[in-house]
């Protein structure tokens, strides 16, 4: 199957400097040796919904001087997108760098709209944007791991206590149920926890 070439979206109201970034991305390749497939918004109306129709793989915003208001719908845009962003502006403060990396943008560069730089940007904007994300997932699992284990322990509990089994007893039963009924264990854990609390004397008033 052949995959397409990188998608890259130019969100910027101002032709010339789209230009200087388009410019700057025509002599990049992706791993394939393809030429990007560059689409363009030059307006801000119904910005998500167009981003969304054009599904790009990367998004470079260029703000030149950006007001408060800007920024800010260029932030949730970044937050929103899930997308690799960067993000190109005239000036800032520490105030506003610190407001783009809660807004999960990959660079925030400032004044540094030159062609020559527009391949490393776009290099260092995707790598960021994949450690990022593998980092992000990463405590996903770690999260859910733990959650897991919690209502794994709170299962075996209860088990304990009605049946008058061991820790290790109530885990190999656990086990063998979720085995013998094709679901994951901490599935069944949720499902005898859940059941409990049902049955608990008073738990239709609480």
């Amino acid at each position: 199957m052949t995959q397409r070439p990188l998608r890259i979206l130019i969100i910027d109201e101002n032709a010339v400097r789209a230009a200087i970034l388009e410019e700057g991305l025509r002599v990049t390749n992706d791993e394939n040796g393809e030429a990007p497939e560059i689409h363009h918004i030059r307006d801000m109306a119904n910005l998500l919904a167009r981003i969304s129709a054009v599904d790009p793989d990367v998004i470079l915003i260029d703000l030149e001087n950006p007001n408060r208001a800007t920024l800010e719908q260029m932030f949730q845009v970044s937050r929103l997108a899930r997308r690799p962003v960067a993000m190109f502006v005239d000036k800032s403060d520490s105030a506003t760098v610190q407001a783009a990396i809660d807004a999960c943008v990959s660079a925030y560069v400032v004044d540094g709209l030159r062609k020559e730089r527009v391949r490393s940007i776009l290099d260092v904007t995707i790598s960021r944007f994949q450690a990022f994300d593998r980092l992000q997932s990463e405590l996903r699992q770690a999260k859910s791991a733990l959650e897991d284990r919690k209502i794994i322990e709170q299962a075996k509990a209860i088990l304990m206590q009605q049946r008058g089994c061991s820790e290790s007893d109530a885990y190999v039963l656990l086990r063998r149920t979720a085995m013998n009924q094709n679901r994951k264990l901490a599935e069944l854990a949720r499902s005898l926890v859940a059941a409990a609390a049902l049955l608990r004397p008073g738990a239709d008033h609480e």
